[in-house]
C-alpha cells in the first residue's frame, strides 16, 4: 500500500519575506541544500527565487528537489471605485499571468491564493485584532462571484486550482469565514489550502473538525504547529502578526499542541492525494532552521510512513 503524498518546504523556515530581518541574510541556496539532505521533494517559493519559469526549474534541479506551488498576493476582497467585477477580475488576470505561467512551466496544479487587499498580516504595528472584514452578505457575495471567475480563469488557461489560504489579519481568518467562503464560492472554481496553525489562531481550538467539514474542498495543505501560550499572549496584548511571529506563535510540526496524528489521518481517509508543506515562520536566530525544519520533516515522515503501511 501507499499513501500518494509529497512533503515539501516553504523557505520561511529559512528567510522570512514579510519581516526579512529574519534570516534576510541566509542564501536561497542555504535552503535548498539543507532541505534536500534533510528529505523534502519540494520547496513553495519566497522571493529570492528565480522569477522565469525555466530559471526556477534549473535553480530547484541542482538540488534534486521541484516547485510545490507559490504564493500569490490577490487584491479581489475590495474593487476600486467605479470598476465593475468583471473589470476587477480583468485585471487580476492580467496581473497574474507570469506568475502563473511560471507555476505552469514547473508543473504545479495548484497556487496559494493569499488575499492582500486590506490585509494587515505584514503591519508590524497594527494589531491583528484589526483586521479587514465585509460588512454585508452583499459583499461577501460579489467577492465570491469574482473568485469563482478568477479560480475559473487559471484552471481554463494554466490548469491551476485556486487554493485558498485562510490567513491571520485577512479577510478570511476563522472558522466561521472559512464556512462562509466554501458556502458561497464554487467548489468547481474555488479550493482551500488548509493551514493548521492559521486555523487554531484564527479560532479553531479543534482544526480537525474544521478540516473534516471542508474536506472535499481541500487541494494543499500547511502543516504549521502552534504554542497556546504565545498566542494567548499576542490576543491579550493586542500583538500584530508579525510580533506574534517574531515571539514565537508558530513552530513546526511536533513542536506544538496540533495533533498531526489526528490530521494526517485525516486526510489519509478522505483520499487526499497532494503536498504537505511544513511551513512554520519563526526567528531562526532562535529556532534554528536546519534543526526545526528536520524536526517537522521527521514528525510528518512517520506519521505518513504508518498510515501507508
Amino acid at each position: 500500500m501507499s499513501w500518494n503524498v509529497r512533503i515539501g518546504i516553504n523557505p520561511i523556515s529559512w528567510m522570512n519575506d514579510d519581516l526579512p530581518s529574519l534570516g534576510g541574510e541566509t542564501p536561497l541556496e542555504t535552503a535548498l541544500r539543507e532541505g534536500a539532505e534533510i528529505g523534502y521533494v519540494g520547496f513553495e517559493l519566497g522571493n529570492k527565487f528565480p522569477k522565469e519559469g525555466p530559471a526556477l526549474k534549473a535553480k530547484l534541479d541542482e538540488f534534486g528537489v521541484v516547485c510545490v506551488s507559490g504564493w500569490y498576493s490577490g487584491f479581489l476582497a475590495e474593487v476600486a471605485p467605479g470598476l465593475s467585477n468583471e473589470e476587477a477580475v480583468a485585471a487580476e488576470i492580467e496581473r497574474c499571468a507570469a506568475h502563473m505561467a511560471k507555476l505552469q512551466f514547473n508543473g504545479c496544479d495548484v497556487v496559494v491564493y493569499g488575499e492582500c487587499a486590506g490585509t494587515i498580516q505584514g503591519q508590524i504595528d497594527t494589531p491583528v485584532g484589526k483586521r479587514p472584514r465585509f460588512a454585508s452578505a452583499a459583499l461577501w457575495q460579489a467577492y465570491a462571484e469574482r473568485l469563482n471567475a478568477f479560480g475559473e480563469h487559471l484552471l481554463k488557461t494554466y490548469g491551476i486550482r485556486l487554493a485558498y489560504h485562510h490567513h491571520m489579519g485577512a479577510y478570511v481568518e476563522s472558522p466561521a469565514d472559512i464556512d462562509q467562503l466554501m458556502a458561497l464560492t464554487d467548489p468547481a472554481k474555488v479550493f482551500l489550502l488548509f493551514d493548521t496553525g492559521h486555523a487554531w489562531y484564527g479560532g479553531a481550538a479543534d482544526p480537525v473538525a474544521t478540516l473534516k467539514k471542508h474536506l472535499a474542498r481541500v487541494v494543499h495543505v500547511h502543516c504549521k504547529d502552534v504554542r497556546p501560550a504565545v498566542i494567548g499572549q499576542a490576543r491579550n496584548d493586542g500583538w500584530s502578526f508579525l510580533t506574534g511571529v517574531i515571539n514565537g506563535t508558530f513552530t513546526v510540526p511536533g513542536d506544538g499542541v496540533i495533533d498531526f496524528d489526528a490530521v494526517l489521518s485525516t486526510l489519509h481517509a478522505a483520499g487526499y492525494q497532494g503536498w504537505l508543506v511544513v511551513e512554520a515562520e519563526q526567528d531562526p536566530a532562535v529556532a534554528p532552521s536546519y534543526q526545526y525544519a528536520q524536526k517537522g520533516y521527521r514528525t510528518l515522515k512517520a506519521i505518513v510512513d504508518r498510515l501507508a503501511a
